[in-house]
């Protein structure tokens, strides 16, 4: 039975901003920017004045596509560009994993495997592993070392089950996920990666 290293799997959490830093940075990085909106120059028509200057009683207008008009353009939009990102140094996001991971490990959600994952391409096989495991019904992570075909092909048509390498994981997964289960390949991977061992 493979062990988890203490200084992953055991931290001592106090406190969950780092958590929640690299929660909401996977967030917002993740973030599409599509939306626009057209200024008063971009919208169809408004090229005639609609009334005369003076004489009316009325407000001076040059354009109904003026912001504070009805179907007029809109005043500081959305334009496209921007940007959502947030930046998290490695350090930090390897220690905020490392908490997450501590943290679920606390409520008994971290399973280790006996045996590297072997599938053969087929569902079946891939939910016979989780129901032996006794996490069929949950949302469960799933972390190996690589991604073969056969274990894609296994895992792409389970809804609740998500398949990530190990130097791919992220706070919002492991947060989600009500199981995290390591083949020991995984689990090696894991280690190796977030202590920086080459």
């Amino acid at each position: 039975m493979a062990t988890l290293d203490k200084d992953i799997f055991g931290l001592k959490v106090e406190n969950h901003e780092l958590v929640k830093l690299a929660y909401d940075a996977y967030l917002a990085n993740s973030r599409s920017s599509h939306a626009k909106t057209l200024k008063r120059g971009e919208v169809r028509g408004g090229g005639k004045k609609p009334w005369k200057q003076k004489g009316t009683g009325r407000a001076r207008f040059g354009s109904t596509r003026n912001p504070i008009w009805r179907h007029g353009g809109v005043a500081f939009g959305r334009t496209g560009e921007e940007n959502f990102t947030k930046k998290i140094s490695k350090q930090a996001k390897h220690q905020a994993i490392a908490q997450a991971l501590s943290i679920k490990n606390a409520d008994k959600a971290v399973v280790v495997m006996e045996k590297d994952l072997k599938l053969d391409g087929k569902t079946k096989s891939a939910a016979k592993v989780l129901k032996d495991l006794k996490v069929a019904d949950k949302n469960v992570l799933l972390v190996v070392s690589e991604k073969t075909p056969e274990v894609l092909r296994s895992t792409n048509n389970i809804a609740n089950l998500k398949l990530t390498r190990a130097t791919y994981l992220n706070v919002f997964d492991i947060m989600n996920a009500d199981a995290i289960v390591f083949d020991p390949a995984g689990l090696e991977a894991t280690t190796k990666w977030l202590k920086g061992d080459k």
